[in-house]
């Protein structure tokens, strides 16, 4: 992995953040440097903030304390515009439309260009560019309503990769797609992330996860760890997080979650259920 200079601010950065819905502490006191030219994951328990971190780091929702910074400028400072040419959004999932999938890739040039202007060659290219690297080109005037699941978070991959800007957050990318088509997504942020851009993508599949470069590990109610994914093992951090056992095997050099099938008691082969 090259290291860009550590003098460099961090992409993204956030200090003492603590997020609440109602009287509900999602999570309290997190404090991240991410930097760029890595892979992140974002792993922990269902209801531990994975989607509400990335949200607030987005600029997508107000914590109720602490501050987050993009490019070293806190966010709060950037216009809406100049953030969306530093920064793209991946939701966790996104309705059909009417619109044709090219169209929809082409949302993700709006902040080069505006509503109003007439696209460029340099759209053009991101955007072919883009459907290529995600394997949608072929759906390209296909409307986005007749697509399956899968195709269409693609399409909604590309758009994302079409703006072409330094940081992604990425909010369970490979959701509806199959194994192999995974595998790509993976390939393709870490491609993403070899190239200079911060990639920052929750992730439920453990063993996708830990492809990763580094893992934020979230628990209950807080920050369980940051670092590399060696950190994360020797540390013990997943089983922390879930609060259970969690056995990880190297095979080969991929790291796989292992489920623990033991028979618990009294629901063996041929116990009352």
């Amino acid at each position: 992995m090259h290291e860009l200079p550590q003098a460099l601010p961090p992409a993204l950065s956030c200090r003492d953040l603590s997020v609440a819905y109602g009287s509900r502490i999602v999570f309290e006191g997190v404090s991240l440097d991410i930097r760029a030219g890595h892979w992140t994951a974002v792993v922990g328990p269902n209801g531990s903030g994975k989607s509400t971190l990335l949200r607030t780091l987005a600029g997508l929702r107000e914590p109720h304390t602490g501050s987050v910074s993009l490019q070293g400028r806190p966010l709060s400072t950037w216009t809406r515009r100049a953030r969306a040419r530093c920064l793209a959004w991946l939701a966790q999932s996104a309705g059909a439309t009417e619109l044709t999938a090219s169209e929809v890739v082409a949302l993700g040039r709006f902040a080069h260009g505006g509503w109003l202007a007439h696209r460029q060659a340099a759209d053009d290219a991101a955007i072919r560019r883009a459907m290529v690297a995600t394997g949608s080109l072929s759906w390209a005037r296909r409307r986005l309503s007749t697509l399956s699941g899968g195709e269409r978070q693609r399409v909604h991959l590309a758009r994302v990769l079409a703006a072409e800007v330094p940081v992604l957050l990425l909010d369970e990318p490979t959701t509806h797609l199959d194994p192999p088509h995974q595998e790509e997504v993976a390939r393709l942020l870490r491609e993403q992330a070899l190239a200079g851009v911060c990639v920052v993508s929750a992730i439920h599949d453990l063993s996708l996860a830990l492809a990763a470069d580094r893992l934020i590990v979230l628990g209950r109610h807080g920050l369980v760890g940051h670092g590399t994914i060696h950190q994360a093992l020797t540390g013990d951090w997943l089983s922390v997080a879930f609060r259970t056992r969690v056995d990880i095997v190297d095979q080969q050099g991929v790291r796989l979650w292992r489920p623990a099938l033991e028979t618990v008691s009294g629901l063996g082969p041929g116990a009352p259920r």
